[in-house]
């Protein structure tokens, strides 16, 4: 029985020496996390993602830098977030409806597609609007549904390219109400709000946050706000839905990583992401910003945007 034990041993001592030499699991994160904003510096989702770095660095513990991959309509971005290491140290931006032209579109033949991400959490829902320069002669969303059945194709109205929230907006109400508009997409809201203030256009089509300054300091009038309620940014302004409109539309600015992510890495950048987003500080800072962060995660979160492409690609015909 001594000899056998002695015997033993040796391959005893291997063992724990082995294990000894193991290294221990790296704890995430251990270096800076790179956040891709799929569109230039200065526009809406660049403006939310430095708000969102800031705060979420001081969360995890280490430097979060925004990264701009402008291009191909948001694809430049996307593909190389889609293409990053599934490590937790790269996530970036998802826009939608937006970012799904670029693969239920067949004319691109992209084999990227929802599957290629691991969505994380909605960061923020901005509405849509449709808004007017001060002295228009347009009062509310029922003067130009009238003013576009009494002539149509006369009243024009921005978007941002083919599948994104306005351009749906924009087919929903043609098809709500037997309407023909003119659609004008423009690179940037800055350029539609030039073209809306300059009478190149009749109507704008954005978001809340960006105009909420403007009919503030009463540049331009919003006529209607397609969101479930009234906005606390707007709320003098009616929802389209209480001037007998059900149109109901939004941007949402959600994270997501590559596919693949693993699962302790996902649920520690979720856990950080809400911390993040329902602290008082980032709240505060939201709310300057016109931006209203609406927490959807994990399997709510895929659902929303499987939902959201599915609606899409009925009204776009993809």
């Amino acid at each position: 029985m001594i000899a056998a034990s002695l015997r033993a041993m040796p391959f005893a001592l291997a063992l724990i020496a082995f294990a000894g030499s193991t290294p221990a699991l790296a704890q995430y994160p251990e270096r800076p996390i790179t956040l891709i904003v799929p569109y230039g510096a200065g526009g809406g989702t660049d403006i939310t993602a430095r708000m969102l770095a800031k705060d979420l660095e001081a969360v995890l513990g280490k430097p979060v830098t925004v990264e701009n991959r402008a291009g191909g309509g948001g694809w430049v971005g996307w593909g190389a977030l889609a293409k990053a290491a599934p490590d937790g140290y790269t996530i970036g931006y998802l826009n939608v409806p937006s970012m799904y032209a670029g693969y239920l579109d067949r004319q691109y033949n992209r084999s990227e597609s929802l599957d290629s991400f691991t969505p994380l959490m909605n960061h923020v829902l901005d509405y849509n609007v449709w808004a007017v320069k001060a002295d228009s002669p347009f009062k509310s969303v029922k003067d130009i549904v009238e003013a576009a059945k009494k002539a149509p194709e006369t009243i024009s109205v921005s978007a941002f390219g083919a599948g994104s929230d306005d351009h749906l907006a924009i087919l929903s109400m043609q098809k709500e109400n037997g309407i023909k508009l003119i659609t004008v997409h423009h690179k940037s809201t800055a350029d539609a709000k030039t073209g809306a203030l300059g009478g190149h256009i009749q109507v704008l089509g954005a978001n809340i946050s960006e105009v909420a300054e403007e009919a503030r300091a009463g540049t331009i009038r919003v006529l209607g706000v397609m969101a479930p309620e009234r906005s606390p940014f707007l709320p003098d302004v009616p929802t389209f839905k209480e001037q007998g409109f059900n149109q109901v539309w939004s941007v949402s600015r959600g994270i997501a990583a590559p596919a693949g992510l693993p699962k302790n890495v996902q649920d520690t950048l979720t856990a950080a992401l809400e911390k993040t987003l329902n602290s008082a500080e980032h709240q505060q800072k939201a709310k300057q910003l016109s931006l209203e962060p609406r927490v959807i995660k994990g399997d709510a979160y895929v659902k929303f945007l499987k939902d959201n492409e599915v609606s899409t690609k009925a009204l776009m015909g993809w």
